[in-house]
Protein backbone atom coordinates (compact mmCIF):
# COMPACT_ATOMS: atom_id res chain seq x y z
CA UNK A 1 0.00 0.00 0.00
CA UNK A 2 2.78 2.40 0.94
CA UNK A 3 4.67 1.54 -2.25
CA UNK A 4 1.56 2.20 -4.35
CA UNK A 5 1.10 5.58 -2.68
CA UNK A 6 4.71 6.49 -3.42
CA UNK A 7 4.32 5.48 -7.07
CA UNK A 8 1.11 7.50 -7.41
CA UNK A 9 2.69 10.53 -5.74
CA UNK A 10 5.74 10.27 -7.99
CA UNK A 11 3.55 9.92 -11.08
CA UNK A 12 1.57 13.03 -10.09
CA UNK A 13 4.82 14.92 -9.52
CA UNK A 14 6.06 13.95 -13.00
CA UNK A 15 2.77 14.94 -14.62
CA UNK A 16 2.72 18.32 -12.90
CA UNK A 17 6.37 19.03 -13.70
CA UNK A 18 6.03 18.28 -17.40
CA UNK A 19 2.64 19.99 -17.67
CA UNK A 20 4.06 23.16 -16.13
CA UNK A 21 7.56 23.16 -17.63
CA UNK A 22 7.30 21.26 -20.91
CA UNK A 23 10.61 20.27 -22.49
CA UNK A 24 12.57 21.78 -19.59
CA UNK A 25 10.67 19.58 -17.18
CA UNK A 26 11.38 16.49 -19.28
CA UNK A 27 15.06 17.39 -19.38
CA UNK A 28 15.38 17.92 -15.62
CA UNK A 29 13.44 14.77 -14.75
CA UNK A 30 15.61 12.68 -17.05
CA UNK A 31 18.77 14.25 -15.62
CA UNK A 32 17.60 13.12 -12.19
CA UNK A 33 16.66 9.65 -13.47
CA UNK A 34 20.17 9.06 -14.82
CA UNK A 35 21.86 10.69 -11.83
CA UNK A 36 20.68 7.83 -9.58
CA UNK A 37 17.49 9.50 -8.34
CA UNK A 38 14.65 6.95 -8.66
CA UNK A 39 12.35 8.76 -11.09
CA UNK A 40 11.09 6.31 -13.75
CA UNK A 41 11.55 7.16 -17.41
CA UNK A 42 8.72 4.66 -17.98
CA UNK A 43 6.40 7.40 -16.71
CA UNK A 44 8.22 10.51 -17.96
CA UNK A 45 8.44 9.61 -21.63
CA UNK A 46 5.05 7.91 -22.19
CA UNK A 47 3.27 10.87 -20.56
CA UNK A 48 5.27 13.19 -22.80
CA UNK A 49 4.22 11.02 -25.74
CA UNK A 50 0.60 11.47 -24.72
CA UNK A 51 1.10 15.25 -24.77
CA UNK A 52 2.51 14.87 -28.29
CA UNK A 53 -0.64 13.01 -29.35
CA UNK A 54 -2.68 15.85 -27.84
CA UNK A 55 -0.76 18.39 -29.94
CA UNK A 56 0.88 20.08 -26.95
CA UNK A 57 4.47 18.95 -27.56
CA UNK A 58 6.68 17.99 -30.51
CA UNK A 59 7.88 14.38 -30.64
CA UNK A 60 11.41 15.21 -31.83
CA UNK A 61 11.93 17.80 -29.09
CA UNK A 62 10.52 15.42 -26.48
CA UNK A 63 12.98 12.66 -27.42
CA UNK A 64 15.90 15.09 -27.60
CA UNK A 65 15.04 16.67 -24.23
CA UNK A 66 14.84 13.24 -22.61
CA UNK A 67 18.00 11.90 -24.26
CA UNK A 68 20.12 14.97 -23.53
CA UNK A 69 18.82 14.85 -19.97
CA UNK A 70 19.89 11.20 -19.75
CA UNK A 71 23.34 12.13 -21.00
CA UNK A 72 23.80 14.95 -18.49
CA UNK A 73 22.58 12.78 -15.60
CA UNK A 74 24.79 9.91 -16.71
CA UNK A 75 27.81 12.22 -16.82
CA UNK A 76 27.07 13.25 -13.24
CA UNK A 77 27.00 9.60 -12.17
CA UNK A 78 30.12 8.90 -14.27
CA UNK A 79 32.13 11.60 -12.51
CA UNK A 80 30.84 10.48 -9.12
CA UNK A 81 32.27 7.05 -9.91
CA UNK A 82 35.56 8.33 -11.30
CA UNK A 83 36.24 11.03 -8.68
CA UNK A 84 34.79 9.59 -5.49
CA UNK A 85 35.32 5.88 -6.04
CA UNK A 86 33.60 2.64 -5.14
CA UNK A 87 33.86 2.89 -1.35
CA UNK A 88 32.16 6.30 -1.30
CA UNK A 89 29.32 4.99 -3.47
CA UNK A 90 28.79 1.95 -1.26
CA UNK A 91 28.77 4.13 1.84
CA UNK A 92 26.34 6.81 0.67
CA UNK A 93 24.43 5.08 -2.14
CA UNK A 94 21.67 4.05 0.25
CA UNK A 95 20.44 7.64 0.28
CA UNK A 96 19.41 7.31 -3.38
CA UNK A 97 18.20 3.70 -2.93
CA UNK A 98 21.42 2.34 -4.43
CA UNK A 99 22.22 -1.07 -2.95
CA UNK A 100 25.50 -2.96 -3.07
CA UNK A 101 23.77 -5.57 -5.24
CA UNK A 102 22.90 -2.87 -7.80
CA UNK A 103 26.51 -1.77 -8.07
CA UNK A 104 27.83 -5.33 -8.24
CA UNK A 105 25.31 -6.21 -10.97
CA UNK A 106 26.39 -3.30 -13.16
CA UNK A 107 30.08 -3.87 -12.42
CA UNK A 108 29.81 -7.50 -13.57
CA UNK A 109 27.88 -6.40 -16.63
CA UNK A 110 30.51 -3.76 -17.45
CA UNK A 111 33.39 -6.23 -17.02
CA UNK A 112 31.64 -8.75 -19.24
CA UNK A 113 30.77 -6.46 -22.16
CA UNK A 114 33.33 -3.67 -21.78
CA UNK A 115 32.71 -0.15 -23.04
CA UNK A 116 29.73 -1.21 -25.15
CA UNK A 117 27.88 -2.08 -21.96
CA UNK A 118 27.09 1.63 -21.62
CA UNK A 119 25.11 1.42 -24.87
CA UNK A 120 23.43 -1.93 -24.28
CA UNK A 121 22.53 -1.08 -20.69
CA UNK A 122 20.50 1.97 -21.70
CA UNK A 123 17.97 -0.50 -23.11
CA UNK A 124 17.81 -2.76 -20.07
CA UNK A 125 15.65 -2.35 -16.96
CA UNK A 126 17.48 -1.96 -13.63
CA UNK A 127 20.95 -1.96 -15.20
CA UNK A 128 20.38 1.25 -17.20
CA UNK A 129 20.11 3.47 -14.14
CA UNK A 130 23.41 2.47 -12.55
CA UNK A 131 25.79 1.52 -15.39
CA UNK A 132 27.43 4.97 -15.40
CA UNK A 133 28.98 4.33 -11.98
CA UNK A 134 31.19 1.35 -12.94
CA UNK A 135 32.03 3.12 -16.20
CA UNK A 136 33.33 6.04 -14.14
CA UNK A 137 35.11 3.82 -11.63
CA UNK A 138 36.84 2.06 -14.56
CA UNK A 139 37.79 5.45 -16.08
CA UNK A 140 36.17 4.58 -19.40
CA UNK A 141 37.08 6.81 -22.35
CA UNK A 142 34.81 9.84 -21.98
CA UNK A 143 34.10 10.31 -25.70
CA UNK A 144 33.00 6.68 -26.05
CA UNK A 145 30.89 7.00 -22.92
CA UNK A 146 29.09 10.05 -24.32
CA UNK A 147 28.45 8.45 -27.72
CA UNK A 148 27.23 5.11 -26.36
CA UNK A 149 25.09 6.68 -23.63
CA UNK A 150 23.38 9.13 -25.94
CA UNK A 151 22.76 6.52 -28.66
CA UNK A 152 21.21 4.06 -26.22
CA UNK A 153 19.14 6.77 -24.55
CA UNK A 154 17.87 7.96 -27.93
CA UNK A 155 16.55 4.50 -28.79
CA UNK A 156 14.97 3.95 -25.36
CA UNK A 157 13.27 7.34 -25.27
CA UNK A 158 12.04 7.09 -28.84
CA UNK A 159 10.39 3.76 -28.00
CA UNK A 160 8.71 5.04 -24.83
CA UNK A 161 7.55 8.25 -26.50
CA UNK A 162 6.10 6.27 -29.40
CA UNK A 163 4.20 4.04 -26.98
CA UNK A 164 2.80 7.13 -25.25
CA UNK A 165 1.71 8.60 -28.58
CA UNK A 166 -0.05 5.39 -29.57
CA UNK A 167 -1.77 4.92 -26.22
CA UNK A 168 -2.86 8.55 -25.98
CA UNK A 169 -5.05 9.17 -22.95
CA UNK A 170 -4.55 5.52 -21.97
CA UNK A 171 -0.80 6.05 -21.57
CA UNK A 172 -0.92 4.95 -17.92
CA UNK A 173 -1.78 1.43 -19.10
CA UNK A 174 1.88 1.06 -20.08
CA UNK A 175 2.38 -0.36 -16.58
CA UNK A 176 0.28 -3.36 -17.61
CA UNK A 177 2.58 -4.03 -20.56
CA UNK A 178 5.92 -3.01 -19.02
CA UNK A 179 7.01 -6.61 -18.47
CA UNK A 180 6.27 -7.46 -22.11
CA UNK A 181 8.19 -4.39 -23.27
CA UNK A 182 11.15 -5.43 -21.14
CA UNK A 183 11.10 -8.92 -22.67
CA UNK A 184 11.02 -7.53 -26.23
CA UNK A 185 13.83 -5.08 -25.53
CA UNK A 186 16.02 -7.69 -23.81
CA UNK A 187 15.45 -10.12 -26.68
CA UNK A 188 16.45 -7.42 -29.15
CA UNK A 189 19.61 -6.64 -27.20
CA UNK A 190 20.56 -10.34 -27.04
CA UNK A 191 20.10 -10.69 -30.80
CA UNK A 192 22.21 -7.56 -31.38
CA UNK A 193 24.99 -8.96 -29.17
CA UNK A 194 24.95 -12.30 -31.02
CA UNK A 195 25.15 -10.54 -34.40
CA UNK A 196 27.98 -8.34 -33.16
CA UNK A 197 29.96 -11.29 -31.79
CA UNK A 198 29.51 -13.31 -35.00
CA UNK A 199 30.61 -10.41 -37.20
CA UNK A 200 33.62 -9.77 -34.99
CA UNK A 201 34.55 -13.46 -35.08
CA UNK A 202 34.24 -13.62 -38.87
CA UNK A 203 36.44 -10.55 -39.28
CA UNK A 204 39.03 -11.99 -36.93
CA UNK A 205 39.12 -15.33 -38.74
CA UNK A 206 41.91 -15.75 -41.30
CA UNK A 207 41.25 -17.62 -44.53
CA UNK A 208 43.00 -20.96 -44.98
CA UNK A 209 45.97 -20.89 -47.28
CA UNK A 210 46.03 -23.39 -50.12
Amino acid sequence: MVTLEIINSLTNFIIQTISNSGYGGIFLLMVAESALIPIPSEVIMPFSGYLVSAGKLNAVYVVLAGSIGNLVGSLIAFFIGSRLGRNFILRYGKYVLLKKSHLELTENYFRKYGDRATFISRLLPAVRTYISLPAGIANMNLKKFIVYTFAGSLIWNTMLTYVGIKLGEEWTSIRQYSSYIDVVVIAGVIIAIIIFVKRRSSKGATPEQT
